[in-house]
């Protein structure tokens, strides 16, 4: 006996059979940057050689998909000041980036800039800054609400020092020298009556060669990888702290159209990467003053007494950006006290008490 079927049947059967089938597999292509170049700044290395190499192969082996990275480094998609811009336009899907550049959008973000002389390793200064951001959800809606992506995981760069192209002595040397930072960290110079000059990482070392300015606030890795010992070889060890305000993060637009499996194993490398940078940047700043001796660079400490005057100086600041964050609406003095508290759980002990009020 034939079987026949009538026409309104066939798209149904078919309908019924495809959703018995796997879905097809499919390839996922997402572009990744950095304003910072891969091999200088060592977080865009952890970029390109765990987070995007770890999503790639899980995704391949955990799901039906696929996922291929456009990687896109040293501004060659988005400038250092821009990568949070270009993730929420989707120009870029995933961006790396120093929140140090973005003082208006990212005001409070900053907050480890505002409290000097915190965590020296970057271990401890990232686990502290990780409490934070769990104990005050505002820190990564904010991210969703207003600039349209998804937060991914927290970076640190490792402890702050000062080098200069001239050799100096006590804190009247550095009087009128101008000096050049990210921008947060530039009110560290007030104390010293330094001229403070904003700058980028990529800029810095014709900056320092054409006397732009003849300073920079600035980490041993960085130091040394961008070779700012050749303008500058005189680099001394302040101890300003390790600060974690490098953040990746997603376009959520984009996140949201993928798989629930592929954006789950997105999410959870993100974490991973996170986990993994305090201990990685303890190794980096050991390896990059090993590396600036080794280059030629001249180091030297501070004594502890000055470096204690210095902090001293700069007791009003906290309590100053702490206003200014609740003016504009923002949960300043809640994040603030939590970063001085949870500094002190991981074994800190601040050179001088803030007060915020």
């Amino acid at each position: 006996m034939k079987l026949r079927f009538s026409h309104c049947a066939i798209p149904a059967i078919a309908a019924l059979l495809a959703s018995a089938l796997p879905a097809a597999a499919d390839t996922f292509t997402l572009r990744i940057g950095s304003g910072h170049p891969k091999g200088p700044a060592p977080y865009v290395t952890t970029m390109s050689d765990f987070f995007a190499v770890e999503v790639s192969r899980r995704v391949e082996e955990e799901t039906d998909h696929k996922v291929e990275f456009i990687e896109a480094y040293g501004g060659s998609i988005a400038g250092v000041a821009d990568t949070l811009e270009s993730v929420q336009q989707g120009i870029l899907d995933i961006g790396g980036f120093c929140i140090c550049f973005e003082p208006s959008k990212m005001f409070l973000h900053n907050f480890p800039y505002y409290l000097a002389f915190g965590p020296q390793n970057s271990s401890d200064a990232i686990a502290a800054a990780r409490t934070v951001y769990d104990e005050n959800p505002w820190l990564k809606e904010v991210m969703t609400e207003e600039y349209g992506q998804r937060f991914l995981g927290l970076g640190v760069w490792d402890n702050y020092h000062l080098g200069t192209k001239d050799e100096w002595d006590t804190v009247a040397d550095l009087k009128g020298i101008k000096i050049g930072g990210a921008g947060p960290n530039l009110p560290w110079l007030e104390y010293v009556d330094a001229i403070p000059v904003q700058s980028t990482l990529p800029e810095g070392y014709l900056a320092l060669k054409t006397g732009v300015y003849t300073g920079w606030l600035m980490v041993p890795s960085a130091y040394n990888g961008f070779k700012f010992y050749e303008p500058a070889p005189y680099y001394t060890l302040i101890g300003f702290g390790a600060m974690p305000v490098i953040m990746l993060t997603a376009n959520e637009k984009k996140l949201e159209s993928l798989p629930e499996d592929v954006r789950n194993i997105i999410l959870e490398v993100g974490a991973e990467w996170e986990e993994g940078n305090g201990a990685k940047m303890d190794a980096v700043q050991a390896f990059g003053l090993a590396k600036l001796e080794e280059n030629g660079a001249i180091i030297k400490s501070l004594p502890e007494e000055v470096r204690a005057e210095w902090a001293e100086s700069l007791v009003d600041f906290p309590k100053q950006q702490t206003a200014e964050a609740e003016k504009r609406g923002m949960p300043g003095k809640a994040i603030m006290q939590s970063y001085i508290d949870a500094s002190k759980a991981v074994g800190h002990k601040w050179p001088v008490e803030y007060s915020l009020e």
